[in-house]
């Protein structure tokens, strides 16, 4: 299956540093259904074509458990741009979805003329239209005939889209909506899918007039996970809908929200007053902090400015009265580097971070955090991997962005060595509903500065 994503910004050959990919190699990639590549057919100051081609193989097909319902030898998988052309998406091209471009960081940040084609891609002209036009795309769907013998349409589409936007919303977009049109992922859809939505779905999805169908659709059909997804975009758009309102109220907080809570109720154990949110993406932990009166100095930071202007706009910070805006900012800066504006808090928070670092950096941003930032707690929240055998139909880790996932020994065993290199103590304690054999799906990690070198780990 094919994607490819053109520019005529000058000097069009630019968009290899924002795709992080030169334009005179071919790029491969492995991915769980085959192997994925990156070449540019065309590449000049005027206009320039980046492809995703993605050759699935057919054994590692079958391995996926036929989630498709369809036959293992016989489908249209290999052609038909689906989830699988969005999770190669999503690996390939990492750095650009974030909008982050080590050397081209303005760029990222900036609309830029774009046009976009997907060959086959299953869907309706008029739904393609409906998802893709809100979002300020020119929308060109042409349906592909069948053979002439047999006549008439088929349910695949040629789609083009044309635009001015940033290239990071632009994948996202890709990244939400091919397998809503496609409607069948070839994973199993675990709760954690949401956070994967409204992360990529930021700044958007909350105002798309088509986001309860991109919801079910994106979700599996999966009504209450559904359910909580619409809560948590309207609760950041502050509005209700009819087409909301069709859902019942979830009965089971998400996972994103119990974790939350537990990192809120942490830095409350500690007396924190002035807290740092390190790797704070689109702001969730940002805005449950705000909220609450106990944190009179807020500091936000991400590496990537993309992340810090969703941030920026889900707390509105443009609208914000003047003493709550003078209680949070946010800054840009790497968390496996030694920043002086770091120093000083009385806590840090590392929610969902960790396991996004490959693990040969891992001392780099301990030494930067718990050496020379040095506040006076560090809460740090991460996956459990134990936990991943109640996922049905979930292979390997929770996110293909995960460098590592740990079991709860492994993460005692670093907390415990952190801690002690350091002059910390600490408490593990997990999150979420706990399986008697497995533990909790995520894992707490509360570091307290000290002269003492002693652990305490409890249940």
């Amino acid at each position: 299956m094919l994607l490819t994503l053109t520019t005529t910004h000058r000097p069009a050959t630019d968009l290899g540093y924002l795709l992080v990919k030169h334009p005179d190699r071919v790029h491969s990639f492995d991915v769980p259904t085959g192997t994925a590549y990156v070449l540019y057919p065309e590449a000049g100051d005027d206009r320039c074509t980046a492809a995703l081609l993605l050759d699935v193989d057919p054994q590692k097909l079958r391995a996926q458990k036929d989630a498709f319902e369809l036959s293992q030898y016989v489908n249209d998988r290999p052609y038909a741009a689906s989830s699988l052309l969005a999770s190669a998406l999503a690996k390939v091209f990492r750095s650009a979805l974030r909008g982050a471009s080590k050397d081209r960081p303005e760029l990222a940040a900036t609309a830029i003329p774009l046009e976009i084609r997907v060959p086959v891609l299953r869907g309706t002209t008029d739904l393609v239209t409906h998802l893709f036009a809100p979002l300020g795309w020119t929308v060109r769907a042409e349906s592909i005939p069948f053979e002439p013998e047999i006549g008439g349409d088929s349910r695949y589409v040629d789609l083009h889209l044309t635009g001015e936007l940033r290239l990071a919303d632009a994948l996202n977009h890709l990244y939400v909506l091919l397998p809503v049109l496609d409607d069948a992922k070839h994973y199993w859809v675990a709760p954690d899918e949401i956070e994967k939505l409204l992360r990529s779905g930021e700044g958007w999805l909350g105002g798309h007039p088509e986001k309860v169908l991109i919801a079910r659709r994106y979700l599996a059909h999966r009504r209450s996970l559904a359910t909580s997804a619409l809560a948590l975009l309207e609760a950041d758009q502050e509005t209700t809908t009819e087409e909301d309102a069709e859902l019942p109220v979830a009965r089971k907080a998400p996972l994103a929200e119990h974790r939350r809570d537990a990192v809120v109720a942490a830095l409350a154990e500690v007396n924190a007053s002035r807290v740092l949110d390190l790797g704070c993406g689109g702001g969730a932990l940002l805005t449950a902090l705000l909220r609450n009166k106990q944190f009179t100095e807020i500091v936000g930071a991400d590496v990537s400015s993309r992340a810090l202007d969703q941030a920026a706009r889900r707390l509105r910070l443009d609208r914000l009265p003047e003493r709550q805006r003078d209680r949070i900012r946010l800054i840009q800066t790497a968390l496996t580097y030694r920043d002086d504006r770091l120093r000083g808090f009385d806590a840090a928070v590392l929610m969902e971070v960790i396991e996004h670092v490959d693990l040969p950096r891992l001392p780099a941003l301990e030494a930067a955090v718990f050496g020379h930032a040095r506040p006076g707690a560090v809460v740090v929240t991460t996956p459990n991997v134990e936990y991943n055998v109640h996922y049905e139909g979930l292979t390997g880790m929770r996110h293909s962005d995960h460098r590592f996932e740990w079991t709860r020994a492994e993460f005692t065993a670093w907390a415990e060595r952190v801690a002690a290199g350091h002059g910390y103590t600490v408490t593990i304690r997990g999150v979420g509903d706990a399986d008697e054999t497995t533990g909790a799906p995520t894992q707490l990690a509360l570091f307290t500065i000290t002269d003492a070198t002693t652990t305490e780990v409890t249940a």
